[in-house]
């Protein structure tokens, strides 16, 4: 039987995907105990990723060569927009980040190759290339997500649960599933 292209993928970096689930801030989150200031600058930082990444969903959709890969790339890029980035504007608002400081905070230098990457492979690739450059997050972050769902009361922390429960939720499982099929239809 002939494996598919994202298990291909994941069985081929799988030891990096296991150290995700190792590193102390991601157990941070799962068990309760990361510094509310470490949470705070991935928070902002994330959000400036994720505008940019809402950009590569965009040229996704206008590269896509067919009608239901422009839908699903429109669809992430919605569901991205409006309930992804809601999550970090709540999370800023306890953290005391107006949406205007949020909005205006200053990249890392990590932030700015990560994402200036990402944008070039997808200004300059096809939908394919548009599909790879998104899946590591999208499915990366459902893993971890889901992953510390399954820690006993990881979910109902006061502070960290809304995190993870938006990462381990049925709707964003749906959208990582979505983007591995784009990644198969295009790739595989």
């Amino acid at each position: 039987m002939r494996l598919m292209f994202t298990d291909r993928l994941y069985n081929h970096v799988k030891p990096i995907w296991d150290a995700y689930l190792e590193h102390p801030f991601v157990k941070g989150i799962g068990d309760g105990s990361l510094e509310l200031e470490k949470f705070k600058f991935f928070m902002e930082q994330d959000y400036l990723y994720l505008i940019d990444y809402c950009r590569v969903f965009a040229l996704g959709s206008v590269k896509a060569t067919r009608l239901d890969t422009m839908t699903m790339f429109a669809d992430l890029l919605h569901s991205t927009l409006n309930e992804e980035m809601d999550l970090h504007r709540n999370y800023a608002g306890k953290l005391g980040i107006s949406k205007q400081e949020l909005e205006n905070t200053t990249p890392s230098s990590t932030l700015l190759a990560y994402t200036s990457y990402m944008l070039n492979k997808a200004h300059q690739g096809s939908e394919a290339e548009v599909a790879v450059c998104v899946l590591a997050c999208t499915w990366s972050y459902n893993v971890i997500g889901k992953t510390l769902n399954e820690n006993e009361g990881a979910s109902d922390h006061e502070f960290y649960g809304d995190w993870i429960k938006m990462y381990a939720s049925d709707e964003f499982t749906e959208l990582a599933e979505s983007m591995k099929k784009i990644d198969e239809r295009t790739c595989g």
